[in-house]
């Protein structure tokens, strides 16, 4: 069975499994979690919003298995296609864009009505346009016009047009930037001076809206790291019920469905589902999943190295790479080792845009891992045709000398 199934999914079999696992144990996550939603919006009905977690899951794998089959290298040819599209609708979405928590993030499409994060958009077409620039750029990498600048300038308006809503996201996405140009061999010295110039205008831009009648966003980062440094005052309420769970769970949980916080955290069911996660599933439950994430990472980047040319490699290990970078913030955030982002646990939180893009974001991974896995099979049938022509001829050989 299991081998009929490998022959219908190809590339990675390691990935596949921690893909479709982490699938299966959404469903049971969000389950679990989606109570307090449930009462506020749909009078508790909580069938309604797991049906409809499960049908974007199973559309997020249908995807993945399309975009699998397909050659990677496509992905290069449409890449200054996407980022081109990706920039109006960052614009649209900073100006027009749907609030939630007091954050423009999500853009309404008309007429079917459905919301999307632009952002989740943005850094899955510039992780694909810096692989293809830094790919072909290889000859002269260190060269600062004619490489470097092309890669830094769509990172700029990427990350400057994400940074006034979504802070967490812009850093994330400038650190995949960053990591994709290390690997490609870009010049150190430019990547620091790029951190150095990055700090430097995040902060005075910052200073510059602290000092506006209305803070918007800044005001809420403000609180969320004066809330997290300062350990003397009281801890918001989110926290404190973080904890809770937390300290709940002991080493094996409470066990599915019996959490006691699942009503009462805010944002159970997206950002701080890695706590209910440990209350239910124990501080065991809570290592397997995060080694889950490593496992993933660690096959994406083993992806990568195996990859014949580098548009390949820099795609794995950059969308490899912002998989897991994104669910790390994602656990730390829920433990408390920093400030509360709202950046969802990839594959497992509730949110369609989050699970389609990193859906997509596999399927190109396993589409460069299957094209490995081709060249590798015909290689070795050359081989094998190779052998068996100098043995026919050695036969012949000998017949002819008898």
């Amino acid at each position: 069975m299991i081998k009929k199934i490998f022959k219908i999914f190809k590339g990675d079999k390691t990935i596949w499994i921690v893909y479709l696992f982490l699938c299966i144990f959404s469903m049971i996550a969000v389950y679990s979690t989606i109570g307090n939603l449930a009462f506020r919006f749909n009078e508790g009905n909580t069938t309604y919003y797991l049906i409809q977690h499960i049908i974007i899951l199973i559309f997020g794998i249908v995807l993945a298995y399309l975009v699998h089959l397909m050659d990677y290298r496509i992905w290069g040819m449409i890449a200054k296609f996407l980022f081109i599209i990706a920039i109006p609708l960052l614009i649209v979405t900073l100006f027009k864009g749907q609030t939630t928590n007091d954050a423009a993030r999500w853009l309404r499409i008309p007429v079917i009505g459905i919301s999307f994060q632009t952002s989740d958009f943005a850094r899955f077409a510039l992780i694909i346009l810096l692989a293809r620039i830094a790919s072909a750029k290889q000859d002269n990498i260190t060269d600062f016009k004619h490489a470097y600048l092309p890669m830094i300038v769509a990172v700029a308006i990427t990350v400057g047009l994400v940074f006034p809503t979504n802070l967490s996201t812009a850093v994330l996405i400038l650190a995949t930037a960053l990591l994709i140009m290390y690997i490609a061999r870009v010049p150190l010295k430019y990547l620091l001076a790029t951190v150095g110039i990055v700090i430097v205008i995040m902060s005075i831009s910052i200073l510059i809206m602290l000092q506006m009648p209305n803070k918007g966003r800044v005001g809420t980062w403000q609180s969320r790291i004066e809330s997290f440094t300062n350990k003397d005052e009281k801890v918001s309420y989110q926290r404190m019920k973080a904890d809770i769970a937390i300290a709940n769970g002991g080493v094996i949980g409470k066990f599915p469905g019996n959490s006691t916080q699942r009503g009462t955290l805010p944002q159970s069911h997206t950002d701080f589902i890695y706590a209910i996660i440990i209350e239910e599933l124990g501080m065991m439950g809570g290592i397997a999943v995060l080694l889950l994430y490593c496992v993933l990472m660690y096959r994406a980047i083993h992806v990568g190295k195996q990859s014949k040319g580098f548009f390949g490699a820099f795609l794995a290990i950059g969308f490899g790479f912002y998989i897991g970078f994104q669910a790390f913030v994602n656990m730390s955030v829920a433990v408390g080792l920093i400030p509360v982002t709202g950046q969802p646990l990839p594959m497992i939180s509730k949110g369609g845009t989050s699970i389609i893009f990193t859906s997509i974001a596999i399927g190109i991974i396993q589409s460069i891992a299957r094209d490995y896995q081709k060249n590798l099979i015909k290689n070795e049938s050359n081989t094998e045709d190779t052998v068996t022509e100098e043995n026919e001829s050695e036969q012949s050989e000998n017949i002819i000398t008898v």
